[in-house]
């Protein structure tokens, strides 16, 4: 029992269909890690055990009497910016300290129809602005890998807890990397699929156009399970689209069935010069080269393409998801829900105040960028040719998938760095440089672990696939997690008993 934060999502299923362990005595397992370990991590904002122990209870007699759905009594958890009926919702900010949610996100909802045990919502970078999670009202996340350094954001809490083995899979979203960025620091696969694939209805929004949910696991096949019961088409959210839903573990289980000594034959790999320039760290680019080199050997064809320079990506997103955030955080007023100052003088007073007061600096930061982009003047200048070349990116994205089938890149361009090294924004924004793209294309997008640096610390590859693939990039990973054991490594956290 000490070890079962150690097994794998299909592992659990198949102990709790096997009577190994009951639902009850796994959730407590998790509980008591948390309990014991998270105030060195600081991963969780606000603990669900009491009513994690009775959704458990409930899943262990609805399993008694016959319910057979896999992933009933499973525990995972949400990342903090998805509503949560009766729950506290913060986003990770002062501006909703107070906020109770009145309803369910849709994807909380449809976890909560697949069985799953909610054991809290997790911690992140404010409203999703950021690459470190610093920013966060409830303080900042260690990496459970080495706890002087960052885990990563956005999802920086969902990350840590689940590299910390205080849950097997975990909730988290992805604007412009913040699920793929913090996989690769905390050594975990994590997927960004499809814009429009999951429902957004429900999940508070920083950039409406690039904002999307996915999951965050140990191996492919753990963010596989949880992704299942997210995906599909959803009324309430304008943006989601209907499509074929397909059935990621099946075509996993059906990929390894029949694949011989060269799994990957007959798939190309696209790798773009862009991606591996200036500014990125030597041993993130030789761990990611040795894992490209050993797609190869496993049967892949590495070819070469193009695609818009990453810089120019990088301006482009800092232009158009700072203008969204302008407008979508607007509603944040202290008349209607959250933070509201003391003793305003009037209602200017009341605005002013409670929005300085409520937002972090780089909340504001952001919000003030997106605010001049928009303003007359400026707006064609700035946010209208941002669109325009938005539109260029796409069809970078589409020419080079002309000539392959998935792009190869690092996720990140170094490894986490320290806590105590307080990056300026822009060097924070730089570490986006990889990932970004994928959010302004609308495509999927998935990180896998290839290895450590020689201190020890976590490195990411980065799949892109086209619209719609997840099943693709998800087989692709677990294929490869086959012949090889980077996403099997467990951190120091993990390491711990309790």
């Amino acid at each position: 029992m000490s070890e079962l934060h150690h097994l794998s999502t299909e592992q659990l299923i198949t102990g709790l269909q096997d009577k190994q362990f009951s639902s009850l005595e796994l959730t407590d397992h998790f509980i008591k890690r948390i309990d014991a370990l998270d105030g060195k991590i600081n991963s969780f904002i606000t603990h669900t055990s009491e009513t994690a122990r009775a959704q458990a209870q409930a899943a262990d007699e609805m399993r008694a009497q016959g319910d057979m759905r896999p992933l009933l009594g499973v525990p995972m958890a949400h990342k903090d910016i998805f509503c949560t009926q009766g729950v506290l919702t913060t986003c990770g900010s002062k501006m909703l300290h107070n906020f109770i949610s009145p309803y369910d996100a849709t994807i909380v909802t449809n976890i909560d129809k697949a069985g799953m045990i909610s054991l809290g919502k997790l911690n992140m970078d404010e409203f999703a602005m950021g690459s470190d999670n610093s920013s966060s009202y409830y303080g900042s996340v260690q990496n459970p890998w080495n706890l002087e350094h960052v885990p990563g954001g956005s999802s920086g809490g969902s990350a840590a807890a689940v590299a910390a083995g205080f849950v097997p899979v975990a909730t988290a979203s992805d604007t412009g990397g913040s699920i793929r960025q913090p996989a690769s620091f905390c050594g975990l696969t994590g997927i960004k699929p499809t814009y429009g694939r999951i429902s957004r209805f429900g999940m508070i929004a920083y950039a409406s156009s690039l904002d999307q949910a996915g999951s965050l696991g140990r191996s492919a096949k753990d963010c596989a399970y949880l992704l299942q019961p997210m995906i599909g088409h959803d009324p309430r959210d304008a943006t989601s689209i209907k499509y074929d839903m397909p059935d990621y573990v099946q075509d996993m289980n059906e990929a390894v069935a029949k694949a011989d000594d060269k799994p990957f034959a007959g798939l190309r790999i696209g790798v773009a010069k862009e991606y591996f320039g200036e500014g990125l760290n030597t041993e993130v680019n030789e761990l990611v080269r040795a894992a490209l080199q050993k797609y190869e050997e496993l049967g892949a064809t590495i070819v070469e393409v193009n695609i818009t320079d990453p810089e120019i990506t990088l301006a482009t997103y800092y232009m158009l998801a700072p203008a969204e955030a302008s407008s979508n955080l607007s509603r944040f007023d202290g008349v209607r829900f959250g933070y509201r100052c003391e003793n305003p003088k009037d209602l200017t007073d009341l605005y002013t105040r409670s929005r300085s007061e409520g937002f972090g600096p780089e909340v504001q930061r952001r919000i003030l960028m997106g605010t001049y982009a928009l303003s007359a003047g400026y707006f064609d200048a700035y946010y209208t040719k941002a669109q325009k070349i938005r539109r260029i990116i796409v069809k970078d994205f589409a020419d080079a998938f002309a000539h392959c089938d998935v792009i190869a890149s690092p996720t990140v361009p170094t490894a986490a760095y320290k806590l105590s090294e307080n990056l300026d924004p822009a060097s924070m924004y730089l570490g986006d440089v990889y990932t970004i793209g994928v959010n302004l294309a609308g495509l999927p997008a998935l990180s896998q672990p290839v290895g450590l640096t020689a201190n020890g610390l976590p490195v990411g590859l980065q799949l892109i696939g086209q619209h719609w693939c997840e099943s693709q990039l998800l087989t692709t990973a677990h294929l490869f997690q086959q012949h090889t054991d980077h996403h099997l490594q467990h951190s120091a956290i993990a390491k711990e008993t309790v």
